[in-house]
């Protein structure tokens, strides 16, 4: 039986959306990932473009808020961005996780700045996701 995690960001633009596509693409035989906001907002471009450029295609993924899995229960939930920790009104996992990534939207620059700043995240996301999922599927182990 897979884990579930749901990774929840203010707007489920990039952060979030890219945690989700990670999770399914490299994990999915252990680990079924979602994603949340607490606004709905649309995906960002370079959110897809940096997702593309490591073989991985989220040009399907909408944004969506928290409410959309109200009634449901994950394994874990991640809130990956201060303002989602501060202002989710519930957290529908067994357990819950915060690890802020930089926010790559923020980048002020040309589009070769932006979408670096979109794959920097991606990769810390990835490490962090590398090292922390084998140590929570073992939590709930019996």
């Amino acid at each position: 039986m897979k884990h579930t995690i749901l990774f929840i960001c203010t707007h489920n633009s990039a952060r979030s959306q890219m945690a989700e596509g990670l999770v399914n693409h490299y994990f999915g035989d252990r680990w079924e990932a979602k994603s949340a906001g607490t606004e709905k907002t649309v995906v960002k471009p370079f959110a897809i473009q940096a997702m593309a450029e490591a073989g991985i295609d989220i040009s399907h993924h909408t944004s969506k808020t928290i409410e959309a899995f109200k009634g449901q229960q994950f394994d874990v939930v991640v809130t990956v961005c201060d303002s989602a920790k501060e202002s989710c009104p519930f957290f529908p996992g067994k357990k819950v996780v915060h690890q802020s990534f930089v926010d790559p939207s923020n980048v002020v620059g040309t589009d070769e700045e932006k979408l670096a700043a979109f794959c920097r995240t991606r990769d810390e996301i990835k490490a962090w996701l590398d090292k922390q999922l084998p140590v929570l599927a073992k939590e709930f182990e019996v």
